[in-house]
């Protein structure tokens, strides 16, 4: 077995948790808000606009991404927040000329910064309220990835048992799953330890412990898993070019299983209250 004990800082103090308890409902109003400007004819730099003025103005607090990961030859990113559409895989740019179409199915991921404490959370969005059979299929399996991979955790369990189950699931249902993006370690700092793969082998990487606070986050595609990155050095597509989908939480590790820092009004999240 290979795995390993979390270092101390990664454990949050009661102060912490509720800090991150609140930006977690912040940057999941975002996605609630949002949803009605979402329609055929709306190009996606509106809804980042949107989303900035909503972050900025009524939730007094900051943008994540805006600014973020410039170096080594790539540009910081320039906008609030990340809207992939189809193909793209994540990290999709916002801008004026991609229109949204009927049909469609867009994944916007925000990440809120509310006292220094960082909220990430992104989820799929039909546009026009209906699509095609795959993508139906795509995006409810990329919803359930990310909960069956929440239902192993708890403290004592291992980050390999959630890339394990996220992997067995959705190669089940003939999907696959990214290998070169995971999830992440999230607090005061936005990308932090542990990494949480996506696939993996149970009993592996590190123990999870109570107090510990990062994102499930699986991207799910319709043909290979691999991807490639586009030359703006943020968009990332499926190699095949056939569609992706992902869900993301940010969670906090319980005694007895996890708190959903993240969670929206209409999901049923009764599964995970132990």
């Amino acid at each position: 077995m290979n795995s390993y004990v979390a270092p101390r800082r990664l454990i949050k103090s009661a102060e912490a948790i509720e800090k991150m308890r609140i930006v977690g409902k912040l940057a999941a109003e975002v996605l609630e808000m949002i949803k009605p400007h979402i329609k055929p004819g709306v190009s996606t730099l509106e809804l980042d606009t949107i989303c900035h003025d909503h972050i900025v103005n009524v939730q007094q607090a900051i943008p994540a991404c805006l600014g973020y990961g410039g170096g080594h030859g790539r540009p910081a990113f320039q906008h609030t927040i990340c809207t992939s559409v189809n193909h793209v895989v994540c990290h999709g740019i916002p801008s004026e000329s991609k229109i949204l179409k009927h049909g469609d199915i867009l994944n916007i991921d925000v990440t809120v910064i509310k006292d220094g404490y960082h909220g990430d959370t992104n989820m799929m969005y039909v546009v026009g309220g209906e699509t095609s059979i795959l993508a139906d299929r795509l995006c409810k399996v990329a919803q359930e990835a990310m909960y069956v991979g929440m239902e192993t955790v708890r403290a004592g369990s291992y980050v390999g048992d959630i890339g394990h189950a996220i992997q067995k699931y959705v190669e089940s249902q003939r999907f696959s799953v990214v290998r070169e993006y995971c999830g992440h370690g999230i607090g005061t700092v936005f990308h932090d330890d542990p990494q949480i793969l996506h696939y993996g082998e149970k009993g592996t990487g590190m123990q999870l412990e109570a107090g510990m606070t990062f994102t499930i986050e699986p991207m799910v595609n319709a043909g290979v898993w691999q991807t490639k990155t586009l030359g703006d050095k943020w968009t990332v597509v499926t190699k095949d070019h056939k569609l992706s989908a992902q869900y993301e939480h940010t969670l906090l590790v319980t005694e007895t299983g996890l708190e959903v820092l993240t969670a929206r009004p209409e999901e049923d999240l009764s599964r995970f209250q132990k």
